[in-house]
């Protein structure tokens, strides 16, 4: 007699735990059932992303390379439910940034030059909690390329995955289930763009907005109203230029001589 398969219930990633949405609304991918996140799902993600902000910047460096090192083995061991190129370039991706960790300070921080006695410098540090809007296509690939440079700044993420092809990220989370990624440092949420999007680009402790997915004015609009930076990537900027996006520089002043 031969057995029923076990169909597999997709679920939200929020806090390190998966999550049914909080509505119960679903969307359908074929004969799959799409967890469709609310505006609720946003503020338990953003709670969480917060509570886990500051121990994941308190971190060293190299600490967090290892971490994004060791995410880029679990997505490695786990190719086969990913389009074989994209995760690749993924995984590529995740190492280069796990790279990245203990050389931003020397990169963008360092000594300026004053014209007084006195000692100035500046040093990187975290923006915050970093609300991602991740492109429809590739599904996968623009979703990595988003959240690695935040977190190899030391911020934690809030991502809405693509919604025409969200079962990869939904992968991505069973991925990081397995690696050493903290609970709440990475969130992910499938749904409607535009409703989650939003709700992401209006709470008012999210500190930026990577747009990959050109949802537009109203972003920047909203980021004005919250103070926050919202920045609208073409997929063409490089590891720099992303990693610069989402660091803060604090500089400090300290009297040379009598």
């Amino acid at each position: 007699m031969s057995r029923l398969e076990v169909r597999k219930t997709y679920k939200l990633w929020i806090g390190g735990a998966f999550v049914r949405s909080e509505s119960g609304r679903y969307d359908k991918a074929g004969a799959t059932n799409i967890p469709r996140g609310s505006r609720k799902d946003v503020r338990d993600a953003v709670t969480a992303a917060r509570k886990a902000a500051a121990p994941w910047a308190a971190r060293t460096a190299y600490n967090r390379g290892q971490i994004l090192y060791r995410a880029a083995e679990a997505l490695e061991s786990d190719a086969k439910r990913f389009d074989r190129a994209e995760v690749d370039e993924a995984v590529d991706l995740l190492i280069h940034y796990a790279g990245w960790t203990d050389k931003l300070h020397a990169v963008l921080g360092g000594v300026n030059p004053v014209a007084a006695p006195f000692l100035s410098f500046s040093v990187p540090e975290p923006t915050g909690v970093v609300g991602v809007i991740a492109p429809d296509e590739p599904s996968l690939l623009g979703l990595v390329r988003e959240i690695a440079p935040a977190l190899a700044a030391g911020n934690t993420v809030v991502a809405v995955l693509s919604e025409t092809e969200p079962l990869p990220g939904l992968d991505l989370a069973e991925v990081l289930g397995v690696s050493d990624i903290p609970a709440g440092v990475v969130n992910l949420l499938s749904g409607r763009r535009q409703e989650l999007a939003i709700a992401l680009g209006a709470h008012r402790d999210v500190n930026a907005v990577i747009d990959a997915a050109h949802v537009g004015a109203e972003l920047d609009r909203l980021g004005a109203e919250t103070i926050k930076r919202v920045r609208h990537w073409s997929g063409e900027e490089n590891p720099l230029q992303r990693l610069e996006a989402l660091t803060e520089l604090k500089t400090a002043w300290h009297p040379i001589g009598a």
